[in-house]
């Protein structure tokens, strides 16, 4: 089983969700299989032939929207960084000028697309070592410019001394670790909404950098 395919058998099907695409129909589907099959079974386990199965079509429809197995991931994990840099864009908007309240911003969105877009998290986080640079780099990028955005602010926090850290680079990145990690263990039946779990993750990492 590949750490991806371990990882989501602890996150319900029902987390296997899409937001809003320019692309419906055939597309779309193709892209929700692939979704499951590569969470099920790890990009490595799933093969055309089975995505084309559980879309229940032909193997030559599949290609007619994907030239490869490897464009439907990439296609995938660029959905998945894109949402989330939405996500962090949009909650800076209304997050005012301090470092504080913006990086509580910043982290109630990072959990928030963790939990509601579980299984789409996952995937796009743990297979996106499995595609080629030429495929990855759209992706790769919409990764550095979300960890850029964290750590600028961390850095204001600290220049404008409202933050105290050890160090701001690995301080961020445990704070990003943290929130991924939300995709694999929330569940609605634990009795928490993802607001309230959003939240306590905004006041720890206020307390990891010892927020005054």
């Amino acid at each position: 089983m590949s750490q991806t395919a371990a990882l989501a058998a602890r996150v319900p099907s029902d987390s296997a969700k899409l937001p809003e695409l320019a692309k419906a129909g055939t597309y779309r589907r193709i892209l929700e299989e692939s979704l499951m099959l590569f969470a099920q079974r790890g990009y490595h386990g799933t093969s055309v032939r089975d995505i084309a199965s559980a879309v229940g079509v032909q193997i030559a429809a599949v290609y007619v929207h994907f030239p490869s197995k490897g464009h439907v991931l990439a296609e995938l994990c660029r959905i998945g960084h894109e949402e989330h840099q939405r996500a962090l864009r949009a909650a800076l908007l209304d997050a005012g000028s301090s470092p504080a309240d913006q990086l509580s911003a910043l982290v109630r969105a990072h959990v928030r697309l963790h939990a509601e877009y579980a299984m789409l998290a996952t995937v796009a986080n743990y297979e996106l070592h499995a595609l080629p640079e030429e495929l990855a780099g759209a992706t790769l990028a919409l990764r550095k410019q979300s960890e850029a955005l964290l750590i600028e602010i961390c850095e204001r926090g600290v220049a404008q001394k409202k933050f105290k850290t050890p160090d701001v680079v690995i301080t961020a990145a445990a704070i990003g670790a943290m929130g991924m990690r939300v995709a694999q263990w929330y569940r609605p039946e634990l009795g928490k909404s993802i607001d309230e779990i959003a939240n306590v993750h905004a006041e720890l990492a206020l307390r990891m950098f010892t927020a005054r």
